[in-house]
């Protein structure tokens, strides 16, 4: 079977749960305490997806303002970047649609871009609707998926929509010397917090 690693780069700011993403999808557990990323952490994780193996390698960057412009040396390189927001406050969905700016003009030209609203678990606290952010993450054919990593609701789901994103490597062959086309998928809604 045929082992494939892919650069995975969380995005966001600071307190949205990207690192609670992280530590559910590898590690399958949720610390209520998890202290701010510095810098950025590393982790991985093998999962079979059809008849390969994806190997994540998954960075998880710092979301508070002082380490921002160290995201690019993450992002560069990557086959997908997660753009987490916290449902809860509005302004973590407004600074979303920067880090997808800042993709679009220095990412990856073929990167594949999932939104995550996680803390879905806090529906009654919500502040930004489910159809405002699936409306604006199909607008730039991103995947889009609320999430909880404390509920592990669509955690899971996340990365296989990932996996299923990510051309195959027989899609192209490595002789033509030229790059691939992603084509529009419907976004993914699999399980519902509410």
């Amino acid at each position: 079977m045929a082992l494939r690693e892919l650069k995975v780069c969380l995005l966001g700011d600071t307190g949205v749960g990207k690192s609670s993403i992280v530590w559910r999808f590898v590690e399958d557990s949720f610390d209520p305490n998890i202290n701010p990323t510095i810098g950025a952490s590393f982790m991985t994780k093998t999962v079979q997806y059809q008849n390969e193996l994806h190997k994540f390698l998954i960075w998880d960057t710092a979301g508070q303002e002082r380490f921002r412009a160290l995201a690019p040396m993450y992002y560069r390189g990557s086959a997908a970047a997660i753009i987490v927001y916290d449902i809860t406050k509005e302004e973590t969905f407004s600074t979303l649609k920067n880090w997808v700016k800042e993709l679009r003009q220095h990412g990856p030209p073929n990167i594949v871009v999932a939104i995550a609203g996680n803390k879905c678990d806090l529906n009654d606290v919500r502040e930004v609707m489910e159809k405002d952010a699936k409306d604006y993450a199909d607008s730039i054919h991103a995947i889009f998926v609320e999430t909880s990593a404390k509920n592990a609701i669509n955690i899971n789901e996340l990365f296989i929509e990932i996996s299923r994103r990510i051309p195959s490597t027989d899609a192209n062959p490595p002789s033509t010397g030229k790059g691939f086309k992603l084509r529009r998928q419907p976004s993914v809604t699999k399980r519902s917090c509410c």
